[in-house]
């Protein structure tokens, strides 16, 4: 690992974490039946045991999951939540804050709706605390918000640092509301987008997996990029767990699982590296919690010495999915030292530091210098 010792200290943004709680979800999500799970969590121990005694391991695991899960997610507040990521990192690390609108998500709507989850943001945003650590994301759902007016609100009044959008709820990234309301300002004043690209996710209620995906498939982006090209889109998850297990063990496990003929991972890095799309980015979000599986395959791509691994190193931004993440077994600080001892000071920098800052606006691109 090269040594930086004549360098400061690296200041960390994490570019893809979630601070809201179980009222800001409908309470019958994902199923009415597990509302006594979302209730009283201790209740997933022995309904795991049964699953697992009935033999659907999987299922188990699941329901294990959930139960650390849902202990996040009863916090009171929005502050709750982000002390407990903060303990992983250092103390100058900020936090990129991604909220969740589920009010069309076809369940009952949340205790607290979008717009109040903004405010909390906001008033976190201007503690002085811990406000200078987190930049809060303004959500929207085209289909509940038609003029973007609670998004503008939050930008232009809250002063939120950029967009977030979740197509697999049951939109395309094309959907006209955006295109007309929200990319065209966005490109205008260099905000930067977030979009959820992977199988996995949050879904809408009567949204078959198929459509689920043709929404948050790289190509869906395609049309935004053509038609806003200086418009900084990241794909969240860089292809997704689905897509990334495809890539590590390319044999078909079925004729369908279209992971393998169309990899979302092989996707974003040929529509990255390819330069037709000089302002489309990906994060490592949640992906790199299969820590053992996937961190050889990412270090020699970010660690190539050609143009394509210049390209990439470029155009990838570290972020974790927090509290997402609470369902898997390695914590976010075992991750983070794991990704930067594997990666060496300076990528991990490059990744963490240097690409966040570009993509939120804060420095030059050397790229389009």
């Amino acid at each position: 690992m090269r040594a930086v010792s004549d360098k400061a200290p690296i200041e960390i943004t994490n570019c893809h974490v979630h601070l809201f709680t179980g009222r800001h979800v409908p309470v019958n999500y994902p199923h009415w039946v597990l509302r006594p799970v979302k209730r009283f969590p201790w209740l997933a121990i022995p309904v795991a045991w049964l699953l697992a005694f009935f033999g659907f391991q999987e299922m188990s695991e699941k329901v294990k999951r959930l139960r650390q899960f849902q202990k996040e997610t009863q916090s009171g507040n929005q502050r709750e939540i982000l002390d407990n990521v903060r303990r992983h990192y250092p103390d100058n690390t900020r936090f990129v804050v991604l909220p969740m609108d589920l009010s069309q998500i076809g369940h009952k709507p949340p205790l607290i709706g979008l717009r109040a989850q903004h405010d909390e943001l906001a008033q976190l945003a201007a503690d002085p605390e811990v406000g200078q650590t987190i930049l809060p994301f303004a959500k929207i759902d085209p289909r509940a918000d038609p003029e973007a007016t609670e998004l503008w609100r939050a930008i232009n009044e809250l002063r939120f640092r950029g967009i977030k959008i979740y197509p697999r709820l049951g939109y395309p990234p094309d959907h006209k509301v955006l295109m007309q309301h929200v990319y065209p300002e966005a490109e205008r004043r260099g905000i930067p987008i977030m979009t959820h690209s992977s199988r996995g996710g949050v879904q809408g209620r009567g949204v078959r997996d198929f459509h689920a995906d043709q929404f948050t498939d790289p190509a869906a982006c395609i049309p935004v990029m053509r038609a806003f090209p200086k418009l900084r889109i990241c794909l969240a998850h860089f292809g997704g767990q689905r897509d990334w297990a495809a890539y590590v063990n390319p044999e078909r496990p079925s004729p369908y699982a279209e992971e393998h003929s169309r990899n979302w991972q092989v996707m974003i890095r040929r529509m990255i590296t390819g330069e037709t799309y000089p302002e489309l980015w990906t994060d490592i979000s949640y992906t790199l919690f299969n820590f053992e599986e996937y961190i050889p395959f990412l270090r020699l791509l970010l660690l190539r010495e050609d143009r394509e691994g210049d390209i990439l190193r470029s155009r990838v931004l570290f972020g974790s999915d927090y509290y997402m993440t609470r369902q898997e077994v390695l914590s976010e600080k075992a991750v983070c030292f794991r990704l930067r001892n594997e990666l060496g000071e300076e990528v991990f920098r490059q990744i963490a530091e240097t690409n966040p800052q570009i993509w939120l606006g804060e420095r030059p691109d050397p790229r389009q210098s």
